[in-house]
């Protein structure tokens, strides 16, 4: 059994701890199964927040971007960050609006940025961004070019601290509003998938590729990018 991670001064939850989880499954679920992240840092006194999209491997977070980024060339030699990803599952509908609320799955990761300068791994690692979406993907594309990868930039981070908040209930009331005479409850929310939109230049004869039948019309996103990390974990 996989030890959980030590909380820290950073990642120990202190509001609602009873909602919070140091399991690296819950934190790893919660990463694996979104697109996007958010990454926070500061650049002399100033603090910014920029979303980007993630993947994981093992205990290393990757992100990447433009070679000219400021944000990535900022945080390449080392740079403490806060990684944060949420999923919301629900509007909470209470009878005071003191208690409403709502449900939701969040992780919030510590560690130091650096720049991926080993040309091998900075590779792998952009092949890896299209794999871990779209496993077999990348066996069909064109071969990326030495000036595409020249001009992308790669970020790897070791997973120091980690710690997940999770809230998936119904209303809570205070006792003496139970009886107050409006609706109450949950309103779920779920991002699916849409029918695809062919390239306008698209062939008549190319049909959708059988390594995107994951990505089935109504199917929840995050439920289609927790099988696409795992299919790709498995054939890694």
């Amino acid at each position: 059994m996989t030890a959980p991670y030590t909380p820290g001064p950073r990642s120990r939850i202190k509001r609602n701890p009873k909602r919070g989880s140091y399991d690296r499954a819950t934190v790893h679920a919660i990463l694996d199964s979104a697109m996007l992240a958010h990454v926070a840092y500061t650049i002399d006194g100033q603090p910014y927040c920029t979303p980007t999209i993630h993947w994981r491997d093992g205990e290393t977070l990757y992100w990447h971007g433009s070679s000219a980024s400021r944000m990535l060339r900022a945080q390449g030699p080392g740079l403490p960050v806060c990684v944060t990803v949420t999923h919301l599952d629900g509007l909470v509908l209470a009878r005071s609006a003191f208690n409403h609320s709502a449900n939701f799955r969040c992780a919030m990761v510590f560690g130091k940025a650096h720049l991926v300068d080993d040309a091998a791994e900075k590779e792998r690692a952009l092949y890896a961004v299209t794999d871990r979406l779209f496993p077999g993907r990348n066996a069909e594309l064109r071969p990326m070019t030495t000036q595409e990868i020249k001009a992308t930039s790669v970020v790897r981070m070791e997973i120091e601290e980690a710690s997940a908040k999770v809230r998936g209930v119904n209303v809570g009331d205070d006792e003496e509003d139970g009886t107050w005479p409006v609706w109450a409850g949950v309103i779920p929310v779920t991002t699916v998938i849409g029918p695809p939109e062919p390239s306008p230049v698209l062939p008549d004869t190319i049909p959708l590729p059988a390594h995107l039948s994951a990505f089935a019309a109504g199917r929840a996103l995050d439920t289609v990018l927790q099988d696409s990390f795992t299919r790709w974990q498995e054939e890694s």
